[in-house]
């Protein structure tokens, strides 16, 4: 079994004059995302990989849930279709037992919902635990399995 972590930035801010991808996180969006990488320790679940869009909000989000880890970012995942989401996450390492994707909705949501289903909303800082049986370069919508998902609202 493979396990997919699908990771919505965490809460960001919205300063006049800044381009989108350089808006920061929030105070808030700082203790989400450090809470999401807690939540997911907490599991048993360590990033073999970790894909992430190149805004500053997921590159901080990232970090603060995966410190230490090895981020690729890709440049793909911002503004990203789920397809082409899902494309990124078939070219992972074979190896590779937990990926994760961390980005923007609807893209992440979507992807979510493509691949594993169910019923939750995806707001900033939330993840879904999807586990799939196939190989990364096989992985078709509706193949996965939702595990769980966590919203640092409802926590």
């Amino acid at each position: 079994m493979r396990t997919l972590i699908v990771l919505r930035h965490a809460k960001a801010a919205q300063p006049d004059g800044l381009a989108d991808r350089e808006r920061p996180l929030t105070d808030r969006g700082e203790r989400d995302a450090r809470r999401a990488g807690e939540e997911l320790r907490a599991a048993g679940l360590g990033p073999d990989v970790v894909l992430c869009s190149p805004a500053l909000r997921t590159r901080r989000t990232a970090e603060l849930a995966f410190p230490g880890a090895d981020i690729s970012y890709e440049r793909d995942i911002y503004e990203a279709y789920p397809d082409e989401l899902l494309e990124l996450v078939r070219r992972c390492d074979p190896d590779a037992r937990t990926v994760v994707l961390c980005g923007h909705n609807p893209g992440v949501h979507e992807l979510a919902m493509g691949l594993a289903g169910g019923d939750y909303v995806f707001r900033p800082g939330a993840f879904a635990v999807i586990r799939v049986g196939t190989p990364w370069e096989e992985l078709t919508p509706g193949e996965g399995r939702l595990v769980t998902h966590w919203d640092p609202k409802e926590r």
